[in-house]
Parts: structure tokens; sequence; C-alpha cells
């Protein structure tokens, strides 16, 4: 279950020729690809581009219909290996996932499809942010591309050009027999637009097709002595058709042509146009249609370069401002080559007026921009601005948030248990993984010593080999799938690595958005589930395995913990730790529970609360849970000044809170209470009748203390 569902969406990608299509970025490049004749579609999901997953997870009839091959990945080499359907076939392909770090993964199969070249289009739609966009190191897809020379797109954000990015991506690849990149952005992922559809195609050849008559060419495998034909083949055949087609087809595009400032100019990547151009009306150099005051080359193909167009763009003008995000600045340093090379003086100016690191906003370039116009068009310069620091007193009242655990979060109580046995045992090193639980590295629970990625916690400890404290690793059931069965759980029990191993089994691929993986519980129409961990660690050959179906205990966990720092059993020890993702339960539960309200039926929620007079104001159990719904609030007792522990109405009744209290021996102030809606008749005078007792007992307590108060 992905925490959204595209059902209703879908039925847009039905739209023929001529209708407007309305909708996100990722449904229009869904529509651009079943419009391109895509043969199948493979990735694996992340920001921005887990949906681009869950959309094609929702039309399984529609491609169906069309005869378009559609898989979930096991990982981003996964996909990328899927590529190799193109390479001997006229088969259109497409494979998507977060980058930079899914290129990474999906390196090794990237290399060779490239070195090898392909035959169909093969597209691969890379989700990347640079800045507080990104979640992930701070790097760029666009090396990758240079390296292995494939072709990178990147599209000014809206929502004509990005499907047309993708048609003319599977062209381009198809004339030039390269793989080529799409890159898409948070903002171009999200935002909501139209364009004119076309009608959808089924492809030429289907994946069925092309397996019943299979083709063999030698000279595409990569092996001496072919591979070292392949060098020469993607600088003599590719490159040159590449840049012919970029450059025939007209994918960059001029703005500001008439402008009169003839002496300078801006190049700037496809995808930070928008924000160029918000920039400049900011300066009254634009309006909000794109018109401009100076010369704009906007490239939405990011590599190659066009060396004609760069010549024809620079000539005659004395400076041009290259607007690159992140570094190295590889665009600048190559559009200095061509200007050279041309032998041009236009003067290429980049990141000496931008910032080296972080997010191009509209702030930021126009800032740039202001510097570059002082020094290059002073007549239209603004006045340089003042930095406008907040206030100190209003900045005091923002409060800090850092990333942490939804509420009721499952994976909460394992840290809990984590920090009882290190208070009890001291300190160990803690290696993390990607996925929720890395806020753990993040007040209050402060554990974890590195990541290194996906499914890599038990590969990141197995270089610790202490005498009397072992490494505790920590992965998630999304990050086992991907890669940590074979990298950690394998490499740990065939090198005997006397480690702990935490897996947590929330049901869900939950950190890209719950969709289902091979260990989910949920009944799924069109993928295997229920298949679990435990079993498949089993199966690698660990020996010492635990299985703990309930995280939300934590004195268990805690338990199980010790036993595993303290085993004297050599070897892996893995404790699998179960309970359901609550973002995906409360939206499950949520909906039942809807349907039977509709119904006039009874529904019973529970909730945690604290006992104000019970309560010692001391606060371990938020120190020791770090819940969003357990907060602070004013004493009640006017001769107590320290304020109590008070749990606010976002709970969702996971009693965490609880059990932290009994495991860690705190205060016994929580309770819990059961709300009770559309109640039975027998509940309703039961509730009346303990209110009356209530009340009574407590007025005749209030009687007993007013007459010892005088």
């Amino acid at each position: 279950m992905a925490e959204r569902s595209f059902k209703s969406e879908v039925k847009k990608l039905t739209a023929g020729a001529g209708e407007v299509f309305t909708g996100e970025g990722i449904l229009a490049v869904t529509k651009g690809l079943l419009q391109s004749g895509v043969a199948y579609v493979g990735g694996y999901q992340g920001s921005p581009i887990s949906h681009l997953m869950d959309v094609f997870a929702d039309a399984n009839d529609l491609l169906a219909s069309l005869g378009v091959h559609f898989e979930t990945s096991a990982s981003e080499a996964t996909a990328a290996a899927m590529l190799a359907a193109s390479v001997n076939y006229p088969l259109r392909g497409a494979v998507t996932w977060k980058s930079v770090v899914g290129t990474n993964v999906a390196s090794d199969a990237l290399s060779n499809v490239a070195s090898g070249g392909v035959k169909g289009g093969a597209l691969i739609i890379v989700g990347e942010d640079y800045g507080e966009g990104s979640s992930i190191m701070q790097e760029r897809t666009h090396a990758f591309a240079m390296k292995s020379q494939m072709w990178l797109l990147d599209p000014r954000p809206n929502l004509t050009s990005m499907v047309d990015a993708v048609e003319q991506g599977f062209r381009l690849s198809e004339a030039s027999n390269t793989p080529v990149m799409l890159q898409l952005r948070v903002r171009s992922c999200h935002m909501t637009g139209s364009f004119i559809a076309k009608d959808n195609v089924r492809p030429a050849m289907t994946v069925g097709e092309a397996a019943a008559a299979p083709v063999r060419d030698l000279q595409r495998i990569v092996l001496p002595p072919a591979n070292f034909q392949h060098e020469v083949e993607k600088i003599e055949k590719r490159w040159p058709a590449g840049i012919a087609y970029v450059r025939n087809n007209r994918l960059n595009e001029w703005f500001g042509q008439d402008s009169d400032t003839p002496e300078i100019g801006i190049i700037v990547q496809g995808g930070l146009y928008n924000n160029l151009n918000r920039a400049m009306e900011l300066l009254d150099l634009a309006d909000a249609y794109g018109g401009s005051r100076i010369a704009i080359y906007c490239l939405n193909v990011a590599y190659p370069l066009i060396p004609e167009e760069v010549s024809a763009f620079c000539a005659g003008k004395q400076a041009v401002l290259v607007i690159e995000e992140g570094q190295p600045e590889f665009i600048e340093h190559e559009l200095n080559t061509l200007v050279r090379r041309a032998d041009l003086q236009t003067r290429i100016v980049g990141k000496d007026m931008l910032p080296r690191s972080g997010e191009y906003s509209a702030a930021v370039i126009r800032d740039g921009l202001g510097k570059f116009l002082r020094a290059h068009a002073p007549h239209l310069a603004p006045a340089e601005a003042k930095p406008d620091p907040l206030p100190r007193e209003v900045a005091m009242e923002i409060p800090q948030r850092p990333a942490g655990f939804c509420t009721g979060c499952p994976e909460r109580p394992v840290f809990a248990a984590m920090k009882l046995v290190e208070k009890e045992l001291g300190p160990t090193h803690v290696s993390a993984d990607i996925g929720c639980h890395l806020f753990s590295i993040l007040p209050p629970f402060d554990i974890g010593n590195t990541t290194m990625g996906y499914g890599l916690g038990a590969a990141g400890a197995s270089a610790f080999k202490p005498k009397d404290k072992r490494a505790i690793a920590v992965m998630g059931d999304g990050g086992f799938w991907h890669n940590g069965l074979t990298s950690g759980i394998g490499n740990a029990v065939f090198n005997k690595d006397d480690t702990v191993t935490l897996i947590i089994d929330n049901g869900y691929s939950a950190a890209t958005g719950g969709q289902d993986i091979l260990s989910s519980r949920a009944d799924n129409p069109v993928r295997v589930t229920k298949n679990p961990i435990a079993k498949a660690v089993q199966g690698v050959g660990a020996k010492w395995v635990r299985l703990v179906e309930r995280t939300y205990d934590v004195a268990k966990m805690r338990d199980l913990l010790r036993e595993a720092m303290t085993s004297s059993e050599k070897g892996p020890k893995v404790i699998v730790a179960q309970s359901e993702c609550m973002l995906n339960k409360q939206r499950r539960v949520k909906r039942e529970q809807g349907k039977v309200l509709a119904n006039g039926g009874r529904v019973v929620r529970e909730r945690f609360g604290v006992d104000s007079d019970t309560c010692t104001g001391d606060h371990a159990c938020i120190r020791l849970s770090g819940c969003p719904s357990l907060t602070i609030k004013s004493n009640p007792d006017p001769l107590r000044q320290d304020p109590v522990t008070h749990v606010e109405n976002s709970c969702v009744g996971c009693g965490l809170c609880g059990e932290n209290a009994h495991a860690a021996i705190l205060c016994p102030s929580f309770y819990r209470a059961r709300i009770v809606s559309n109640p039975t008749g027998w509940e309703k005078f039961r509730q009346r009748a303990r209110a009356r007792i209530v009340g009574w007992m407590q007025a005749r307590d209030d009687r007993a203390r007013m007459a010892r108060a005088f």
C-alpha cells in the first residue's frame, strides 16, 4: 500500500490527441512515456520520483491493454540491467530511481549498456535535486553522464517541456545508439500544469515478441576485443550523431534575442530556468511569461554541449553568466574550452558570482545576477542589497525542528530499548543505514556512528572485531531486500562476524512512500508478498536469529538486545523486530473506521494521557521517547513549579510512553483511555454510572480537604 493512490489520476492517462491533459509533473512524464510507445518500464522508488513507480503500479490494466511491461525492481541495479532489452532489439525502455545514490548503485549495469550501446531507445529518469531539496550527499549525475558518455536532459520545469523531453529522449537515444538520462527536480515532479496530449502508442515491438525471436550480436557484448571498439564508436559515431540530433531538432532554447543589452548574456541549466526567470522578475528584467531584457541560452540538454550553438550565442558578447547548480562546475569548464576554441574573447562568468555550493533558489540567483550586472552592465544593475537578518527576538520564537520519527512510529521503541541497554552496558559502535531509522542519529536518541548506503548497515560494521563489546548494525526491511541480505547478512555469516544486526520490519518500504516489498503482510494482487525476513536470514546460514513480533514491547526488546550483546555464542546475531509502519496503518485503519462510522457502527480508538497529579516533572519519559505527541504543560498544582508531561490529541495510541515508563522504571503517571464512537446502550449506561460515582467521590474528597484546611 503506497502512501498515495493514483487510481483516479490514472484515468487521465487515456487522454487522446488534442485533449488538454492537466495534472502533476509525474503524471505528465508517465503520459509522455505511453505516448512514446515505451515497451517496458522498471525502477526503484525514492524521492522525488517515488510516485512515478506508484502511478505505473496503479495503471496495470492500461499497461496490459497497450502491451507495456512494468516491473518494480529490487534495486536500481536491477532496473538498470533491464535496459539490456534495448541492446539488441528496437524496444523503447525506461527506468527510474532517486539519484545520485541510485545511479551509484546502478553504475555497473549503466557502464555496460553505455559501452555496448543500444538499438532501441533507452531512457533513464533520475530524480535529482541539489542543496536543501535533497536528502542525500551533494553530488551530481552530470559527472556520471560525462564519464560513461550518456546524454543528460534537464528540461525547463513546465509540463510541455517535460513531455517533449521524454519523447525527444527516446529519439535522441535511437539516433545516437546511446542511453539518455532525464533529470527531474522535486519542483518539476510535483508542479501542476497542462499540455496538449497525444494518443498512447502501442510498442512497435513488445518484450514478448522480442523474446520469441532472439537476436545475438557479439559486438554489443562488453568483452575484449569488442569493448575497445566501443570507445572508438562512442567518439567517432555516437558523439557526432548525438550532437547533430540536439542541434537539428533545437532541443535547447533561446530567449530574449532582441534584448537591448547585446553585450551580455546568460546560459542556464534548463531545470533552473523558472528560478532564473523569477529572479529576473524581481529585478524588473523579465516578465512572468519569459519575456527577457537579457539574452538567455537555456540548456535543456546539459550534456553534451553543442559547440556551434555556444559560439553563436557568445559571439559579440563581452561577458556571459553561467548558472550551474553544484560543483565541480562542469558546464562552466567546458564553456571556457569551447569559447577559446572558437577564438572568442567572451568572458565566461560563473562561480565567481554565484555560490559554489547549495541550492540556486530565485533569491540566490537574484543576488548573483546583481553582482554580474554591476560588473558588466551597470545600467541594469540593482542597488547592492544589504543583508536583512531576522531580528533576534523573532528568531528566538522559531522552534528547532530536527527530522524525526512520526507519531507512533514502531522504530522509536527499538531505539528506546537500545538507550536502556547502552545505559547498562556502555556505548558501542552503531552502524546505521538508509531509511526512517536513520533519524535515530538525532536527539533524543543520538544513536549511530556511520551510514554507508542502503542495506549496508551490517557491512558498515564488518571491520569491527571487538573482544568485549560487539558492534550493532541497523537496517530496515526495505534496505534488507535491496542490498542487505547478501552484502550484510550473507557477508557476516561467511566471515563469522561477531556483530549484532537489528532488522526493523515495518511491513513496507516506508521511507520511500510505503510501497509493498517481499516481506509485506498485505495481500497484493500483482506482487508476491508474505516472505518472512527471518526465514531468508536463516536461509543464508545465520544461526542466532530472534523474532520480536511487537516492537512496542520495550522491555522485551531491551532484554533481547542485552542477550545478543552478551551471548557467548560466536558469529552474527540477528534480531528481526516487527510492527507495522504507523503511517500506513493509520491510512488503512482510518479508511476502515470511516466506512464503519458512515454506517453507524461502533468504533473504539485508544489514546494515552498523563495524570498531572502523579507526574513528577522529571520528563525522563520524553527524553527516552521523543514522540511528537509527548510534550509539557503548566503544572496544575500551585505548590509545584515544574511543568508536567502532557499527551496531545495527535496521540495514535501506540502505548510506547507507558512501555517506556515500565521498562525504565519511571513514574506510573501514564493511563490508557478508550474513545468509543457510536457506543452501545450498555456502554452509555455504564459511563453515566461511573461519572456519577467518581463525581460523588471527588466531591467527598474535596469536602474533606476543605475541612482540614481551616
